[in-house]
Formats: structure tokens, C-alpha cells, sequence
């Protein structure tokens, strides 16, 4: 399975994302699984890629232009497809993945999931996102969606695109995987 991971490419954050990261990165390479992730060499991106490699996963890369210029594409970029921008990684991303997994990020990671979801809605594809609320990162976007939906602001429900889970065990099981 390509398990596509939106997350924070910052060093400065809490310390248990790292660990929790290294949890599921280390799960997926262990069980043959491959990453697919937005190839830097920095913050949750980095860890989530060593844990696969050091597992003996393999990991897919998508790397926009300026990443490279700017000397920041992980050296645990086992397959390399190179883009120009943010919109053709998403894209890409989305093509090469089954699932995607978003973990902590700001807005480059609430830009993905929403763009993801928004095309599920409208039939794009059938792929969904699972949001890991690590010590509960994503309470406050959870609260806003369930209040969007109260107030009649989405066709269907949210939940039949964005996923929620609050540990490794939780993923597994969304994925049908143990």
C-alpha cells in the first residue's frame, strides 16, 4: 500500500509528534508498506521517511523545484518524482497514494487535506483522509467541521472523506490492517 503523509516540515514542535511519527513510520516500512511524502529533509517529513527506510519501507518522494534549488530533499528518497510547484505535489501525492495520513503541519498540511477532501466530494477520486489527532492536534479543525456540518454547510458528511484516529491502533484498523 502507498500510504501518502501530509505533515510538518518544521524542527521546532513538539517532541511526542516525533515519536508518534517514528511509530507509524517504523509500521509502515516493517509491514513492505511505502511512504509518499513530499521529500524534505526536514521536521515530521524527515522523521516519517527515516522510520519507513530504517524498516525496510520504501519511500516515493514528490519534490517540488525549489526544494531541490534550496538543498532540502531528504536522503531517504528511495523513488524521486520531480515537480514545479505545491499544486502539481498535491496532485501527485494524491495519484501515487491509496490512503493518505495527515499528521501536525499548518497550513501547507490544511491546504492538502482540504484540497484531497474537496476533490472526494465531487467525485475525483475515492480516497480518504486520515487525520492522526496526536495528542489531540486536530480537536479544534474536528470542532470547526462538526460545526460546518451542523449548520448544513456540506452535501453528506465530512466524515465520509476525513477520517479521524487517535493512535497507531486506530489507523490500522480504519485501513483494515494489523
Amino acid at each position: 500500500m502507498n500510504i501518502g503523509i501530509f505533515c510538518s516540515a518544521n524542527n521546532n514542535i513538539d517532541e511526542s509528534f516525533f515519536k508518534l511519527t517514528h511509530e507509524l513510520g517504523e509500521w509502515i516500512g516493517r509491514n513492505r508498506h511505502s511512504v509518499v511524502f513530499g521529500g524534505c529533509n526536514m521536521g515530521l517529513m524527515e522523521h516519517i521517511a527515516q522510520a519507513c527506510h530504517d524498516a525496510g519501507g520504501m519511500n516515493i518522494g514528490i519534490i517540488p523545484t525549489i526544494i531541490e534549488k534550496n538543498g532540502r530533499v531528504s536522503d531517504y528518497v528511495d523513488v524521486a518524482i520531480h515537480c514545479d510547484n505545491l499544486s502539481d505535489r498535491k496532485d501527485l501525492l494524491l495519484t501515487h497514494s491509496d490512503v493518505i495520513i495527515a499528521l501536525p503541519g499548518g497550513i501547507g498540511t490544511l491546504d492538502e487535506v482540504f484540497t484531497v477532501a474537496a476533490a472526494a466530494t465531487i467525485g475525483y477520486h475515492h480516497k480518504q483522509v486520515i487525520l492522526y489527532n496526536m495528542n489531540g492536534f486536530w480537536d479544534k479543525l474536528i470542532e470547526m467541521l462538526d460545526d460546518l456540518q451542523h449548520r448544513g454547510m456540506m452535501r453528506g458528511t465530512y466524515s465520509d472523506q476525513i477520517k479521524v484516529a487517535g493512535s497507531l491502533k486506530e489507523i490500522q484498523n480504519l485501513l483494515g490492517l494489523e
